[in-house]
């Protein structure tokens, strides 16, 4: 599978439209799991597996390779951290984990609501 990129053809649209391209990635398996555990603070490899619940080291440093070619992440002393661009999607996408927390509770209403009913 190749790196969503822009203005090339992605799962979901053969222009590449941008946000297309986005959502390709960041539906890849681990991809958003990376960008949320590494807002946390920067990581080694080995960090990183760890708080990705020991995901694959092939898997981990393929979605690396390609977080880091589209300039979402980047490599410093500490390890790999978010980049800049990384940081400010990370502030768009975060409010969406309070946004899903409410919605599970609200889901987990209703089921239990018609259990008792």
């Amino acid at each position: 599978m190749s790196i969503p990129l822009p203005g090339t053809q992605v799962r979901g649209s053969k222009t590449g439209k941008p946000i297309m391209a986005l959502l390709d990635l960041l539906g890849r398996t681990w991809a958003l799991g990376i960008l949320w555990h590494l807002n946390s603070g920067p990581a080694t490899f080995r960090e990183l597996q760890q708080r990705c619940e020991q995901i694959s080291p092939t898997l981990l440093n393929t979605r690396l390779k390609e977080l880091r070619q589209l300039q979402i992440i980047e490599v410093q002393v500490a390890g790999y951290q978010l980049s800049q661009q990384g940081a400010e999607l990370f502030e768009i996408i975060a409010p969406l984990g309070a946004w899903s927390s409410l919605w599970a509770d609200q889901i987990s209403q209703v089921k239990n609501n018609k259990q008792e009913g």
